[in-house]
């Protein structure tokens, strides 16, 4: 399939810079697959959709502040880096900008050099490989927390510090408890406490497991054929208890419930060809589109994604291209709002 087929006209007005004043209070698209339909409805609702025996899986990873600003050591000149991936130990690969400030063997330090860093490497992707060093009683990753910046999508501005004071609370799960993640698994930032629980009051099995989202989910697909896409590795856990739980509501007749597309991919890495869910650690590069079978999910909540994106393909293989795209053209109508911070979709 050619890369143009996933593509819709969204105004930018519809992209959601903050927020809904309370977490439930986002609209919420209902698509119905086997029946080729879809209608509105909000997500306060969503727990009338399930079903007793059914089971929801959670992704229970948890956002670090993954973005450092400071400067470049010995200079006054400012730097930025992103961490996208631990290799081992305080040595992390990372984004940096400006680049030309950070060449092999300069630099950086954070927190009135609480924080030291130093190039190690200079990758041919344009990345570095980093070496962090605290200069005080706090470990690196304790450091990190304290001096680092939540590493929102680009297409969310952060101007005033009581709004990123704000982004540290909500672009959080209420149940992220697994440090790890460079972005949330934004499907989940719909739920409230009180929301679960009625899900449980159900008799639903809630299940969490855990897939830290890494800098591939702000990476653009940039070939014209969709086939020649990579994405990058993420890593997955799965529990015994986890997998245990999920095979056996598959068994009652219950249906698996992925809570959002990282959820999906960890549980879909995890399956056996008896649709059956392995308990494991898992280094995934799974990419899903249009002709994948699915083996271990049966519904799908998810938000609004951007153009031209993987995630956007996975849905479509999920549910269907055509009912997915007319579906977004819908939402574009109705004035839904749009990725992290934006409404949500529950195909089934």
């Amino acid at each position: 399939m050619h890369i143009s087929e996933f593509d819709y006209q969204l105004p930018q007005e519809l992209i959601a810079q903050e927020p809904a004043s309370k977490r439930d209070g986002s609209k919420m698209m209902v698509v119905i697959k086997g029946e080729n339909r879809f209608y509105d409805s909000q997500f306060t609702n969503f727990p009338s959709l399930l079903n007793q025996a059914d089971c929801l899986v959670l992704n229970d990873t948890k956002v670090f502040p993954a973005r450092l600003k400071g400067t470049r050591d010995g200079f006054t000149a400012q730097v930025e880096i992103f961490l996208v991936r631990r290799l081992e130990g305080d040595i992390w690969e990372a984004l940096v900008k400006p680049g030309r400030a950070l060449r092999l063997g300069s630099a950086a330090q954070f927190g009135e050099r609480k924080l030291l860093a130093k190039v190690l490497e200079e990758l041919p992707s344009g990345r570095r490989v980093i070496e962090f060093k605290s200069q005080t009683s706090n470990t690196v990753d304790e450091l990190i927390d304290l001096l680092g910046l939540t590493p929102l999508p680009p297409y969310i501005k952060r101007e005033k510090e009581e709004q990123a004071r704000l982004d540290q609370v909500r672009y959080q799960t209420v149940y992220a408890a697994n440090r790890g993640a460079i972005a949330a698994p934004t499907a989940g930032l719909h739920f409230t406490p009180e929301i679960l629980a009625s899900i449980e009051a159900l008799g639903v099995k809630i299940v969490k497991i855990t897939h830290h989202v890494g800098y591939g989910t702000f990476q653009p697909v940039r070939v014209e054929n969709i086939l020649e896409h990579k994405i990058e590795a993420e890593q997955a856990i799965i529990s015994e208890d986890s997998a245990n739980t999920i095979n056996q509501a598959r068994k009652n007749g219950g249906r698996v419930i992925a809570i959002g597309t990282t959820t999906t991919r960890a549980l879909e890495t995890a399956a056996n060809e008896n649709r059956e869910i392995i308990a494991g650690q898992y280094t995934t590069e799974l990419y899903i589109y249009p002709g994948y079978k699915f083996k271990a999910i049966d519904c799908l909540l998810t938000n609004f994604h951007l153009p031209k994106s993987s995630l956007l393909m996975l849905v479509s293989a999920f549910a269907g291209h055509k009912l997915v795209m007319s579906a977004y053209n819908h939402a574009v109508a109705e004035q839904y709002h749009f990725y992290s911070y934006g409404d949500c979709m529950f195909l089934c």
